[in-house]
């Protein structure tokens, strides 16, 4: 019997109790760490439905699994639209240095392609003893314990989850089922994130259009393919633009606008449309993207480093019939693919920009019949009144001279009807480079050479033309020309101190002959003749003749050249 004042319960209701109170305790430790990691999950979701920006939602689950679950390493592994690899891979817990000492980031081989294969979860104590593990590359970090989750998009698989080394051991079945419920979370704030990007992009693209629109109908067609290139290539972030235009003749493509990469020495290089990815649109004028690509065959059009070729697409640039050309946007191999709010962007500028092109093209026509027109009727002024009353005046003069007979007062009026006999024949040659306008014309090319000089000198230079020189004088024979006349005009303009000084082209017995006269103070006899020693080489090339007659009243040079002859004759005989 026990002792007075004392209360004992039997041994066995005694361990019972015990038992239910530690029961309940243990219970309630449960429950805590289950609340503990419901509100870690709770952290963790809303960490990640915070972000908008992609890259940062991304890099966000990361971060979150990683705490969640107690990782050491983390990852996400974006895979490619072909699903045979991954295009983009976001890790956490890999020291920037030691990332750089790798050779290269994952692509998807190995137990991280098994997952892309089949997107059901994996989680593994030991990922050496997987028969599916492919093993680290040097300097990788030692990984034991795996755990990978897929992330699903609108019920599509947009990338995995990878967990390595928990620093407790091993993963659980519970931490599985907190990463896939992370994961279902994540696949909405991914879905987010690209549908603001993706409005971004378009954004940022159709702006590019409508002021590239805008510059390139107030400016030049001249220049607006250059335009295009230089703003496509800010737009799209890309290391190369190019823009191809199709020969009809030869059926080869001529970079006709460069920027970015070796863009001086692509700009009007011409190409076989069979070497380079861009030539497929030639074929059908479709657009065309490829990712980037392993030992690629050599694409000077293409950003390549190391063997491999960067992301690129091309662009037809057309409307309706009217093909203006192909858009090519290249990337390094380090840059991520085109995303399909790109290319739809690239195109809705390439036909933004086409419609352009052709407004411009339009209003430049306008503008050259509206000046043709003009031209045509200064030129009908100068002839039907202008000429006419020079050439009264000439009669009158020449009248009055004659009454006059020998003496000072007859010489006078013989050099003013001189006078009068040039001022014809200028405007003549004027009446003719109105009326009958060629831009390849040797002529008009001579003519924009002496209204260029005329802003900077007193008197501008009389020009004569002898024989059928727009006839005989063309191709290169013509630039070679028009040099000597810049040359010898420039020349005299600078240096002759001269109040008269005047231009003569002729053709005369199968010989071209450029003369400018002057009535300057004449070369000096320490000058420097390096200008002319280039002309007279020019001549000599050509089996021609150069000759200078000076003194301090003038001078007079004349190029002469055979007008069959070209260096490359000279050279073969």
């Amino acid at each position: 019997m026990a002792e007075s004042g004392s209360l004992s319960f039997p041994d066995g209701p005694r361990t019972d109790l015990e038992d239910a109170i530690e029961s309940l305790v243990a219970q309630s430790e449960r429950v805590m760490r289950a609340q503990g990691r419901l509100r870690a999950l709770l952290r963790a979701t809303q960490a990640v439905v915070e972000q908008s920006d992609l890259s940062r939602v991304l890099r966000s689950i990361v971060e979150a699994a990683i705490e969640l679950v107690d990782a050491r390493y983390g990852a996400m592994g974006v895979v490619n639209p072909e699903h045979d690899g991954l295009e983009q891979f976001i890790y956490v817990g890999i020291p920037d240095q030691d990332a750089a000492a790798i050779s290269h980031l994952p692509e998807g081989r190995g137990l991280l392609g098994a997952l892309i294969t089949d997107p059901r979860p994996i989680r593994l104590a030991d990922m050496a003893g997987d028969p599916r593990a492919a093993g680290f590359p040097s300097h990788h970090p030692p990984m034991t314990s795996f755990l990978g989750v897929p992330v699903r998009v609108r019920g599509a698989v947009f990338g995995n989850l990878y967990l390595t080394d928990h620093r407790d051991g091993d993963f659980s079945e519970e931490d599985e089922q907190l990463v896939e419920a992370l994961a279902a979370t994540a696949g909405f704030a991914v879905e987010n994130a690209r549908l603001l990007g993706e409005a971004q992009t378009l954004t940022k693209w159709m702006t590019a259009a409508a002021e590239l629109s805008a510059a390139i109908i107030s400016t030049s067609t001249s220049t607006g393919l250059d335009l295009v290139a230089t703003r496509v290539g800010d737009v799209a972030e890309a290391d190369l633009v190019t823009i191809l235009v199709p020969d009809a003749h030869s059926g080869q493509l001529r970079v006709a606008a460069a920027s970015g990469d070796d863009e001086n020495s692509l700009r009007g290089s011409v190409l076989d449309p069979a070497a380079v990815f861009a030539g497929r649109v030639i074929e059908d004028a479709q657009t065309h993207s490829q990712p980037r690509i392993h030992e690629a065959e050599p694409d000077p059009l293409l950003s390549a480093a190391d063997g491999a070729t960067g992301p690129a697409v091309a662009i037809p640039l057309r409307t309706g019939p009217q093909f203006w050309g192909v858009l090519c946007i290249a990337r390094g191999p380090d840059q991520p693919r085109f995303s399909p709010a790109e290319v739809e962007g690239a195109i809705d500028l390439t036909s933004r920009t086409s419609i352009a092109l052709e407004l411009a093209r339009a209003a430049e026509d306008a503008r050259r019949a509206l000046l043709a027109d003009d031209r045509r009727r200064i030129a009908r002024d100068l002839h039907d009144h202008v000429i006419q009353q020079l050439f009264g005046a000439g009669l009158g003069l020449q009248a009055l001279a004659d009454r006059t007979g020998p003496g000072p007062d007859g010489e006078i009026l013989g050099e003013t009807i001189d006078r009068l006999d040039d001022a014809i024949t200028q405007i003549r040659t004027v009446i003719f480079a109105l009326s009958h306008r060629d831009e390849a014309s040797v002529r008009h090319r001579l003519l924009d050479v002496v209204a260029e000089l005329s802003g900077s000198v007193r008197r501008p230079p009389a020009i004569r033309f002898t024989g059928p020189v727009d006839l005989i004088v063309r191709d290169q024979l013509a630039e070679d020309v028009v040099a000597v006349a810049r040359e010898l005009l420039s020349n005299a303009a600078r240096h002759a101190r001269a109040d008269h000084f005047s231009l003569e082209v002729g053709v005369l017995a199968d010989e071209v002959t450029v003369t400018v006269e002057d009535d300057g103070v004449g070369i000096p006899a320490d000058a420097s003749y390096s200008g002319l020693s280039n002309l007279r080489e020019r001549a000599v090339q050509r089996r021609g003749t150069f000759s200078v007659a000076t003194s301090d009243t003038g001078t007079i040079v004349s190029w002469r050249a055979p007008t069959g002859s070209s260096p490359a004759a000279r050279e073969e005989r």
